[in-house]
């Protein structure tokens, strides 16, 4: 006896076998509960979600003799007529090869004739936003007043397609990808009964890589059991099949990315070549992992929001505490554009390698996210206190210096700035432990505040403007007239109270020509100390 797939075997053949679609299955059966049966239905959804199994289960429904609550027995001859496809009350038409004006015409003369058995004649009508415009003028009439005893259910992925004079003489339903945990369920049911030993990791896996789609699903599941048929399937034995990639990979990957390895990524990405993984598997899966670790950065009670186990959640926080918002959206949003190219490319490899050394080599782009993120990992790298890397200009031959361009060439001070002495002023103590802490904390609170802000902030000096009080000096013209603006003064100020639990108030200004800015500022008891006599104060 020849082998039946998987998906095959176990289509549904009632409404309580259908997953994941109780929306549609529940108004299916209350209308034949209540006799309230439409001439016309579209059923739409991605592909796997049961668009077919429920228009044939609703087929044998409407035709049962004995029907249990709306759903049909399974029994009675028209049950098994229609689920061997051998009654002429249910036609089943492909639209793709079957598109033309002469097709429809067909189904217009056979709809004369009521059924001989039974009470209704169902047309099921697949992939019906391939028919030819020419097919749709001609089977309106027909769709909008056919007889009493004819049901069309028409059914599509591409629902767009559809001219509007369709939809609104149709039923529409709207077909749902199918949850993780519902595949997960029902793969877990059809391996028992099917008496075949699977790890509950890899039959989540599997219900993963579905991705809302049971056919799919059941479909991998055949093809990894093939593969090791007789042996336990483990999560490793999915791996291998599918050519994906496990998660430990994603994170050395990232800590590769983050540290601008470009030979550590570039290695890891052979060994993945060499296994056979696939590329496009392997960079939408990592697109995911970056974009978990995106949603535990920016999302409240985002655990809750992520489909894996305490395990895999625990390491995820330890990645997601090293990385930055913004560095992360750049990951994936460069990665997106390989994998939409990667699909049609003769050498995915090479357009993977160049993503890494776009992401481990930001000083080879001029875009904004690339600086910022240059701009990130040089203050990281202060914080660390690894020294910047030397100006990268042509070495003059002798061992001497390299030679800096002309417009950062040092100059000697002049004697006018040697023998000006920064200007003093005494504040009272409690303003200028305000001033000091602000001051030492810059740039870490304009790098939490983030890319909205960073580049405007740039070349600005706090200094005093009264009690809980600070004035924020600006440079530059354009910078000023956006960094002064009401709303980011006032996130500003939100964030220092949140953070460093001060009620400051934050002003702006533009710097004056030829003003200097390096004030120094001290109590009287240190003015005091610094002069070491009495100060008598003059009204």
């Amino acid at each position: 006896m020849s082998y039946t797939a998987l998906y095959r075997k176990w289509r549904p053949r009632v409404f309580g076998d259908v997953k994941g679609q109780d929306h549609i299955v529940t108004t299916l059966q209350n209308q034949i509960r209540s006799e309230r049966i439409g001439h016309a239905y579209l059923f739409c959804g991605t592909r796997g979600t049961g668009k077919t199994s429920v228009a044939k289960i609703f087929a044998k429904a409407v035709n049962c003799e004995h029907p249990e609550d709306g759903s049909p027995c399974g029994e009675c001859p028209s049950c098994q007529q229609i689920q061997a496809g051998t009654s002429l009350n249910v036609v089943e038409i492909d639209a793709a090869s079957n598109n033309g004006v002469e097709n429809i015409r067909e189904i217009r003369d056979q709809v004369q004739y009521p059924p001989t058995e039974g009470k209704y004649r169902v047309y099921i009508i697949d992939e019906v936003h391939m028919l030819s415009t020419g097919a749709f003028n001609a089977l309106l009439k027909t769709l909008e007043e056919p007889p009493s005893y004819v049901i069309f259910i028409l059914a599509t992925t591409e629902v767009h397609k559809i001219p509007i004079t369709v939809l609104s003489r149709c039923q529409r339903y709207d077909f749902r990808r199918i949850t993780v945990d519902t595949i997960a369920d029902r793969l877990k049911e059809l391996t028992d009964a099917e008496g075949m030993a699977v790890e509950d990791r890899a039959l989540r896996y599997v219900a993963k890589a579905g991705d809302g789609s049971m056919r799919d699903a059941l479909s991998l599941l055949d093809q990894c059991a093939a593969f090791h048929y007789g042996e336990t399937l483990t999560y490793e034995n999915v791996l291998d099949v599918l050519g994906a990639v496990d998660n430990r990979v994603f994170r050395e990957l990232f800590g590769a990315l983050r540290n601008g390895q470009t030979k550590e990524c570039i290695l890891r990405l052979e060994e993945m070549v060499i296994q056979g993984r696939e590329l496009s598997q392997f960079v939408a899966d990592f697109i995911w992992f970056l974009r978990n670790l995106l949603i535990l950065k920016t999302a409240d009670e985002a655990e809750e929001l992520l489909d894996m186990s305490e395990d895999n959640l625990k390491q995820l926080r330890e990645d997601a505490a090293l990385a930055d918002e913004n560095v992360l959206m750049r990951y994936i949003r460069v990665f997106s554009e390989v994998l939409n190219q990667i699909r049609f490319a003769a050498q995915k490899r090479v357009l993977v390698e160049l993503a890494f050394i776009r992401l481990t080599k930001p000083e080879m782009e001029q875009s904004m996210d690339a600086v910022l993120e240059r701009l990130e990992r040089l203050e990281r790298q202060m914080e660390e206190g690894i020294p910047a890397a030397p100006w990268p200009g042509n070495m003059a031959g002798d061992g001497s210096q390299p030679a800096l361009p002309q417009a950062v060439q040092p100059q000697a001070p002049s004697l006018e700035s040697r023998e000006a002495e920064p200007r003093t002023v005494t504040l009272p103590k409690a303003q200028l432990e305000d001033l000091n802490l602000i001051r030492n904390e810059w740039g870490k609170i304009v790098r939490e505040m983030g890319m909205s802000i960073r580049p405007s902030f740039r070349e600005t000096v706090v200094e005093p403007a009264g009690d809980s009080c600070l004035c924020i000096v600006f440079s530059d013209a354009m910078n000023f007239s956006m960094g002064s603006r009401p709303s980011i003064l006032g996130d500003l100020e939100r964030h220092v109270e949140q953070a460093y639990g001060k009620s400051i108030y934050f002003k702006a200004r533009l710097r004056e020509n030829g003003e200097r800015l390096d004030t120094r500022y001290i109590t009287d008891e240190e003015l005091r100390e610094n002069i070491h006599m009495d100060i008598t104060i003059e009204d």
